[in-house]
């Protein structure tokens, strides 16, 4: 392989600190320790790849898509919703370009068109990861709600509204109607 590794190697390097970026919206429901922004894409990724495959659109690009949607943030740290409001010129297309400056151009192209189309809501798994990135946030939210952050549902409500697909309405609704811890009394076989 005759193309340098350097820029790839300083942004893995890079996007490791996004383990520890924390999502700074929590903060105002009160969450002292809030998940960080890898935690958020990891499971954003998840939900990304089964909307788009009860959609009808491609289910790995999706979630692909869903990985790189917050990778600017290592640059711009997790602005909040209000944040947005007044920090208006971090575009994610001209910090991704930045980020990628250096890399070999196949990586370079391949990681600007992603953030572009995430960006650009123009195709289905675009709508798709978008949608996990608002049912992601909605379902920390319950989550949050569960250990006692009654202020999360206002971030529940917000999410929920911000949908559009079917798919992630409908799943939206079977969250909703679930206990958060549900799932580990069925898998040891408690009843109720």
């Amino acid at each position: 392989m005759a193309d340098d590794l350097s820029a790839v190697a300083r942004f893995l390097y890079e996007a490791g600190t996004l383990k520890h970026t924390r999502r700074t919206g929590w903060w105002m429901a009160g969450v002292n320790d809030p998940e960080s922004v890898a935690e958020h894409s990891w499971r954003t990724s998840l939900i990304a790849s089964i909307i788009a495959k009860l959609e009808g659109a491609d289910p790995a690009r999706a979630a692909f898509l869903a990985v790189w949607h917050d990778t600017q943030e290592t640059r711009t740290g997790d602005v909040n919703h209000l944040g947005k409001k007044y920090a208006t010129s971090a575009d994610p297309q001209a910090v991704t370009a930045d980020q990628t400056a250096g890399m070999p151009d196949v990586l370079a192209s391949t990681i600007q068109e992603l953030v572009a189309e995430y960006e650009s809501k123009d195709s289905p798994e675009a709508v798709c990861a978008r949608d996990a990135d608002k049912l992601e946030c909605m379902l920390q939210g319950i989550e949050y709600k569960a250990q006692g952050y009654g202020a999360a549902q206002r971030w529940i409500d917000n999410s929920r509204a911000r949908l559009t697909t079917e798919a992630g309405k409908r799943l939206a609704e079977e969250l909703l109607g679930q206990d958060p811890l549900g799932w580990l009394r069925a898998a040891i076989g408690e009843k109720g």
